[in-house]
């Protein structure tokens, strides 16, 4: 897949000397599911912002599907649908209003069939004549996502998309997400919900303190840096391990009644066959063997401290 985004040695300083970017580089590929992970003010706002047209690079380049976002403002900027994280919207407007002057503000013909199955897809299409300021905050939520929709973009950021929204509109925003990369849309999103990027995300990349330092295959990074765990449940308690077992790294369970083995996922699956031969060798005997591997929440702090 080619990129559809590309930034190029892009730093963003504000005038009293903060420095929110330092030099990032970052491609996107074209129709992916990415998520930028990073913590409390690491940049991800500000990158995101800047690649919208929000706030203004300091110095770099950041082109998108070949448009520079400076030179080629209007271009790049219909390319783009955003979901802020704040829920800035009309108040006084009603949902059908809102969004199809959104869709004419990009300069795109009205298209009434279109903004109905936008709203239907978000289950707005009950409240369409309805005010804003009479919706719930979850429903407002939808409201803003579908503005972002309503002009059919080729991008679409999701800025925290999942902060203070319930289970139920999470669900469906992760299906409209998936729908929407089936018809080729490339998604951007940041997230808290770290098990959210984990079950839909195809690239992850982590940003710290304004510079992208990792951005890999999710599958691949999870099989490079994830670990595995065997927890080896034991017929009878035991108070020492034993020395010839001592290359294994074992650590003792609770009350003694189990062993716990880390290993790597690329390690060779004969490591555990040989250690359940020796666990023979010394009359151990076990009732039940259970593995656990980390999460992508786990892998994130780890490359986080790993970072400093």
């Amino acid at each position: 897949m080619k990129p559809i985004l590309t930034v190029k040695q892009v730093s963003k300083s504000y005038e009293n000397g903060f420095q929110a970017l330092n030099q990032v580089n970052w491609e996107v590929k074209e129709g992916e599911i990415h998520a930028l992970l990073g913590p409390n003010g690491a940049g991800k706002t500000t990158l995101i912002n800047l690649i919208c047209g929000i706030v203004s690079p300091s110095s770099g380049e950041v082109k998108v599907d070949g448009y520079d976002i400076i030179h080629d403002f209007k271009k790049t900027r219909s390319l783009i649908g955003l979901v802020p994280q704040e829920l800035s919207v009309h108040a006084f407007e009603t949902v059908w209003a809102s969004v199809s002057f959104t869709r004419g503000l990009y300069g795109k013909p009205t298209n009434p069939s279109y903004i109905e199955e936008v709203l239907k897809s978000l289950s707005l299409w009950d409240k369409k004549d309805q005010r804003i300021m009479t919706l719930s905050g979850g429903m407002k939520r939808r409201v803003l996502i579908a503005k972002a929709l309503s002009h059919e973009p080729r991008i679409l950021f999701l800025d925290e998309p999942s902060a203070g929204v319930d289970v139920e509109l999470r669900k469906d925003m992760w299906k409209i997400v998936e729908s929407l990369r089936k018809k080729g849309v490339t998604i951007i999103l940041t997230t808290h919900y770290i098990e959210e990027a984990e079950s839909i995300a195809d690239r992850i990349s982590v940003i710290r303190k304004g510079d992208i330092f990792l951005t890999e295959n999710k599958d691949k990074l999870m099989k490079q840096l994830g670990t595995k765990q065997l927890r080896i449940e034991l017929k009878k308690s035991i108070k020492t391990i034993p020395k010839s077992l001592s290359k294994y790294k074992l650590e003792l369970g609770d009350n003694n009644t189990s062993f716990v083995f880390t290993y790597d996922r690329s390690d060779d699956s004969s490591v555990i066959t040989k250690l359940l031969d020796d666990l023979k060798k010394e009359k151990i005997q076990f009732s039940d063997l259970s593995t656990k591997q980390s999460s992508l929440e786990e892998i994130f702090v780890q490359l986080l401290q790993e970072s400093v």
